[in-house]
């Protein structure tokens, strides 16, 4: 048996080997009949075959993290080669600074923070209308059925809460692995009246335009696109502040509430905090789609292209410094 599993484990490696192999044959020729002056290439394990595939092509390559590497483990392989081949790109990418302080000194100072830009519909521009005449209030949670998202902590916040706000109830759109754990946990906290699964939505924003309160549950993010719609739809905002993305977008007690990371107890005190008191949901909405200024698409774009400009530079000059924060 240990000698079938050795050979399998050799077969799946020399395989996985082959694979990338031809992956990055594939690419480099791609991007040698597109002749770009420059590459901007997205995920971990991507940007180390973008890094190998454009050896010695003479062009500017950016690559980007989309996700805290600190919470997001690629296997020691990668891992090893992303440490080697990182600092032959002219620039690296990361959503935030947790991110940032995940690579070496030497990397970091070739490293600039920006955030995914907002991109809002055309039709909802300017309205933040709330669905009226409803006799119960409703809080949203929205995204994958998972773990990370960690809906299963709010379902327990909610519980603590649940009676002394009868008119509230909860929702939680999305799909995963987590439906059948979570539908338990919340027949378990006789919440079966209360709460909602109704599954996925290709339809967030009238969603979130038809609630009262957003909270983000998440155990970790990279940078949490849904959170920054939310409070773009005037939503008031409760986020665990974990290790990256929450609290680079609410600004605690101005348009939204951080709370500890995992801290059950806090996040249903912040429940109830914004549910019993409605003129400070209201005062935290008001603020809240200042996001669209903040992460606006024209803003993040900007952002892009001086990190382009500088990438180009860094091929004449390799010590020009990475372009700072701009948020």
């Amino acid at each position: 048996m240990r000698l079938a599993n050795a050979v399998n484990q050799s077969f799946t490696r020399y395989r996985d080997t082959t694979q990338n192999l031809k992956r990055i044959r594939v690419l480099r020729r791609a991007i040698q009949v597109s002749g770009p002056d420059g590459v901007i290439s997205f995920m971990d394990t991507t940007n180390v075959l973008t890094l190998l595939a454009t050896r010695g092509l003479g062009m500017a390559v950016i690559v980007s993290e989309r996700i805290d590497p600190w919470m997001y483990s690629i296997g020691k392989f990668w891992r090893t080669l992303r440490r080697w081949l990182y600092p032959y790109a002219d620039q690296v990418v990361v959503q935030s600074e947790s991110a940032r302080r995940y690579f070496s000194q030497s990397i970091q100072r070739m490293t600039s923070i920006v955030p995914n830009p907002i991109s809002w519909p055309r039709e909802f521009q300017g309205t933040f209308d709330k669905v009226s005449a409803r006799h119960m209030s409703i809080a949203l949670g929205m995204g994958r059925l998972e773990e990370q998202k960690g809906f299963d902590l709010l379902l327990q916040a909610f519980a603590q809460i649940a009676s002394d706000h009868p008119d509230w109830s909860l929702e939680i759109w999305g799909e995963g692995s987590a439906r059948p754990a979570l539908e338990k946990l919340r027949h378990d906290l006789q919440l079966d009246e209360r709460v909602r699964l109704p599954g996925k939505t290709g339809q967030p924003f009238q969603k979130m335009q038809a609630v009262d309160l957003f909270v983000l549950s998440s155990r970790f993010e990279g940078f949490p696109n849904v959170l920054y719609e939310a409070m773009a739809c005037g939503l008031p905002a409760i986020s665990f502040d974990c290790l990256s993305g929450p609290g680079q977008i609410i600004r605690d007690g101005t348009d939204g509430i951080l709370v500890p990371p995992g801290d059950v107890e806090a996040l249903a005190a912040a429940m109830h905090r914004l549910m019993s008191e409605p003129a400070l949901r209201q005062r935290l909405a008001v603020r809240a789609p200042e996001v669209l200024e903040r992460f606006g698409l024209k803003r993040v774009m900007g952002m892009w292209e001086a990190i382009l400009q500088q990438a180009t530079k860094r091929r004449l000059c390799p010590k020009s410094p990475a372009i700072e924060n701009l948020q």
